[in-house]
């Protein structure tokens, strides 16, 4: 099917900063909000870099480079993921930080806006160095996390394991146990239900949304998912479930495709089994990018950022877009596809579950009570069909795309927020 489309030969890296900022000014273009405002809102309100040294198992000492971004507060803590990634930069934090932000005001809850990482490969870690690592930047990032102030969560490369070992460390600085102060913890020490399959069950739930209004039916409707981890591969489980069929799967191994649809079940049986879903017995093999541009109604970017460029853009096939991972669309490749009719439902609005599952679990700790699965997938039902409405209302009144709507409203309400605070002192 032609050249791998991801990483294209020549083409430089966007700035994920600069995509952020793009799409801010897009938005408030649009809007009725002061100069001073904002100002405010273009510009993280905190930047903590961190340089720490980590003993290795050799007894060699290496130095590490962390993040952790605030980019507002205004509408309550602030709250966003811990990546471990050789690619993690300050423009990076900075620019998550603020589609997080804006992604919590989409859902209407009392977060703001927050990321952070390290820059580091975890695959070249031994368990006990990873754990090293996570405790010493815990440690440094205290200055800034804590359950009223900055609640991290799991991103890339970290899960329920790093999760407990930073709120292990934050509890053993305090002389008592902070289960409030991460979510996306296990469930033994104060995780909540649903948390793993949050971001996957949102992808979801939009997309039946979405997917309707473009007249697309679900059943037996064909969908390309790039990313097979927790979010790709748990959203592929539930469109199969639903008879959709998924046609392409892609990882960092590269890719499979099958026109018929791909049996979920038994790819991610191979993949546990071999590592990759290259290989899998019955499918055509594809390249990584690949995926992007196979003819399909639905495509689902659920890999890393800056994947639909404007390289690739004009041989995208599907209908209908709904990004599960954040940033996957450069402003070139959004104003490319929309010429073309293309439907994007932003990630912001789409892979918003995760978060607004990581409220449900701060409140459940903040309170001693826990909810079962079935509560969480209600109340995520609820969270999110208001959301998908508010954005529907906000792009017909104000005649934009669903990405430029769900900034606007994300802007308007923390604008508001922000004019009714005032600025101190």
């Amino acid at each position: 099917m032609g050249d791998d489309l991801a990483g294209q030969a020549g083409e430089e890296r966007p700035n994920l900063w600069a995509t952020a900022l793009a799409q801010f000014e897009a938005a408030a273009d649009r809007l009725n909000i002061s100069p001073n405002v904002r100002g405010t809102l273009r510009q993280p309100e905190r930047e903590l870099t961190v340089n720490f040294p980590v003993r290795l198992d050799s007894g060699a000492v290496r130095m590490f480079t962390g993040y952790r971004v605030q980019h507002n507060i205004t509408r309550g803590p602030a709250k966003g993921g811990v990546r471990y990634d050789e690619a993690v930069t300050l423009d990076e934090m900075r620019a998550l930080a603020m589609w997080m932000t804006w992604k919590c005001a989409v859902v209407n809850i009392p977060f703001g806006g927050a990321n952070g990482g390290v820059t580091v490969n975890p695959r070249t870690l031994s368990p006990h160095e990873l754990e090293r690592m996570t405790r010493r930047y815990a440690t440094e990032i205290s200055l800034l996390i804590g359950p009223n102030s900055d609640i991290p969560g799991p991103d890339i490369n970290t899960d329920a394991q790093v999760m407990a070992w930073i709120m292990d460390t934050y509890s053993m600085h305090q002389g008592y146990s902070v289960p409030a102060v991460v979510t996306g913890k296990p469930l033994v020490i104060g995780g909540s239900e649903g948390r793993n399959e949050a971001a996957a069950k949102s992808v979801m739930l939009v997309l039946q949304r979405a997917a309707h209004d473009a007249t697309i039916p679900l059943k037996d409707a064909s969908v390309a998912i790039q990313g097979f981890g927790a979010v790709g591969g748990n959203t592929a489980e539930y469109l199969h479930a639903h008879g959709a069929r998924v046609v392409a799967v892609s990882d960092r191994s590269g890719g499979v495709y099958h026109a018929d649809g791909l049996d979920i079940p038994a790819l991610h049986r191979h993949k546990r089994e071999t590592g990759k879903v290259v290989g899998f017995p019955g499918a055509q093999a594809l390249g990584v990018g690949e995926t992007l541009a196979v003819a399909c109604d639905v495509l689902i970017p659920a890999a890393t950022e800056n994947q639909l460029t404007r390289a690739n853009a004009d041989r995208v096939q599907a209908r209908l877009i709904v990004e599960a991972a954040n940033g996957p669309t450069t402003p070139e490749a959004d104003a490319l596809l929309r010429a073309r009719g293309v439907r994007i439902v932003p990630d912001i609005l789409a892979n918003a579950g995760g978060v607004a599952v990581s409220y449900f679990e701060w409140v459940q700790d903040l309170q001693s009570f826990f909810w079962d699965e079935q509560e969480i997938d209600h109340q995520l039902d609820r969270v999110l069909d208001l959301a998908y409405v508010a954005v529907q209302r906000m792009a017909h009144d104000r005649d934009v795309d669903l990405r430029t709507a769900a900034q606007m409203l994300a802007i308007q309400r923390i604008a508001e927020s922000t004019d009714v605070r005032g600025i101190y002192p």
